[in-house]
Parts: C-alpha cells; structure tokens; sequence
C-alpha cells in the first residue's frame, strides 16, 4: 500500500512506547514516535496533536512525524492540550475532604487550566450539605455541578460543561470518577471499584491516563487517582494568588505584598473573619502556606 502521510489526530493513550492516535478519519492507528523526538528529549503525551503517516490499514499502524503546538500542560498526570478540568469529589461515602479539593483547585490555578468541581453521589447527602458546598465554592468564583453517576441524575449539565473542550478528571479515587466515564460514554468500559469498607477510600482503578472520545470535539481524561496533594512547585508568597476570592479585598491590606497571615491590618482576614470569605476556605490556605514554608526551609 501506499503510505499516508499528513493525517492529523490526537493521541489518546500511550502504553509501553505505543501511541494511540485517534485520527481525523475516526480511526485509532497505533503508532511508534520517530526517533527524531528521542534526540530532542521530547516525549509525545497523551492529548498532544499530531501529525502521522499511515503505514498499515489493517491493522491501523502509522508513526508520529510532528507534534503540533501545545497549548499548555500538566505535569500530573502528564497531559497536553486540556482546555479545563472537572475536580470530582463525592458528597458523601466519602465525605470531601475540603483540605484536598482546595489543593487540587490550587494546582489546576497554578497550571492555568480553568476548573469545575463536581460533587458526586449527591443522592446519598441531605441538601443542606449540597447547599452548604455550593455557596464555599461559586463564591470562590468556581462552577459547581452536582450529579450522582451511579443513578444519572445531573449528567445533562455534566454533558454542556464538556461539550467541545478536552477535559481532565482530577481527584481522589473512590468519588466515582471511573463511574462517572462510564455513565457518559459506556463503551470506554473503565473499571470501577468499590470503596474500601475498612478505610473509606477508594482504591486505584485508573492506570494510565486515557482520553475518551465523548463525541467529536468532545475529549474526556480520567487520571489515575491519588489521596494527597503535598508539593507544590512554588513560593509560598505566590500562594495567595492561587485563591482567586481573595483579590478583591487585597486593597484593604496595609502592605503591599500581604501574605495574608499575621499581618494586623489584611483585607482577607477581615474577609474571612466577617464571612466574606469561606472560612474554610481561608484555614485551608492557611494550612498550605505554612506547609509551603515549612518546605523552604528544609
């Protein structure tokens, strides 16, 4: 046959040197990556748009000759090209840990990808408790969805959050993100597991970063799920930046430059003091702060 070349698509998995790419064809073409990108240190990653030649039909083989320009990228899980992302933490059976979401909401504001949080199970908590978390969190400027995967109630809103963008999946395991993918696409057919009994928490079921085609133009990434969030990347002063309720009051504060934490005249805490701002919200951030520091200087 003769060899197609120029075919665009985007890798959707990669396993042991093999690279998935969902082609513009709607085919999916196993692929080597050219040797060219082991001499430059790139490493092609799951989302990235590429360019390949086909070598073989039947069955779909080809080899990446380009990758196309990122427009931006995680570090973990190694993705490119998310356009924004759903943090997935379930209302009840576990109960959020509201330390962990505000750590995964400062990664993805570090990493300047626009973040949701969908509550999951919301059959299994009583409306206050989904009251409660709405008004933390939309006051903080973050989309909130809430949605049970196991009864599909709220997949419609789920649906129109995703429509048209590539979106990772982030949080802990056990919140029904696996379960959640199932209900929107069923023939990516992920394992799900059940909640550990002893330890109420999840166990691992995602191995490897995949993207699902929900339908055309439509990109869904479920993550292998971990539990801790420890080690940001970042100064603690940069920290409060990553709090996006915090700016409008930054003009109260007496410094330029306000950490937020023992200084006697700060906009923030008056904020946080009064209401204005969550006050778990505030003690989170808080808490990382002084996490950060510690780490500096160790």
């Amino acid at each position: 046959m003769t060899n197609v070349t120029g075919l665009t698509g985007k890798i959707i998995k990669g396993i042991a040197g093999f690279y998935y790419v969902h082609g513009e064809d709607g085919v999916i073409y196993e692929c080597k990556a050219k040797g060219i990108f082991r001499n430059k240190r790139i490493k092609p990653l799951v989302g990235d748009d590429v360019k390949i030649t086909v070598l073989e039909q039947e069955p779909p083989q080809g080899n990446i000759d380009e990758i196309l320009p990122r427009k931006g990228e995680l570090i973990r899980p190694a993705v490119a090209n998310v356009d924004q992302a759903l943090v997935v933490f379930a209302l009840a059976d576990p109960a959020p840990n509201l330390n962990l979401l505000d750590r995964y909401l400062v990664l993805m504001e570090k990493s300047r990808i626009p973040a949701g949080i969908l509550f999951n199970k919301t059959d299994l908590a009583s409306k206050e408790d989904r009251a409660r978390y709405e008004r933390i969190y939309e006051a903080a400027g973050y989309r909130v969805l809430f949605a049970s995967a196991g009864q599909g109630i709220g997949m419609e809103d789920v649906r129109v959050y995703l429509e048209g963008k590539t979106t990772v999946l982030a949080g802990p395991s056990g919140v029904g993100k696996s379960s959640l993918t199932n209900r929107l696409m069923p023939e990516a057919n992920m394992e799900t597991g059940a909640v550990s009994q002893k330890i109420r928490r999840g166990r691992h079921t995602t191995r490897h970063s995949e993207l699902f085609c929900v339908e055309p133009g439509t990109y869904l990434m479920d993550t292998p799920g971990f539990s801790s969030v420890f080690v940001f990347d970042m100064e603690p002063e940069e920290l409060a930046g990553y709090f996006p309720e915090f700016e409008s009051y930054k003009d109260a504060c007496r410094f330029l430059g306000c950490v937020h934490m023992g200084e006697q005249v700060c906009g923030v805490k008056d904020a946080a003091k009064a209401g204005e701002i969550s006050r778990s919200r505030y003690k989170n951030y808080r808490l990382i702060y002084e996490e950060l520091k510690g780490k500096r200087r160790y």
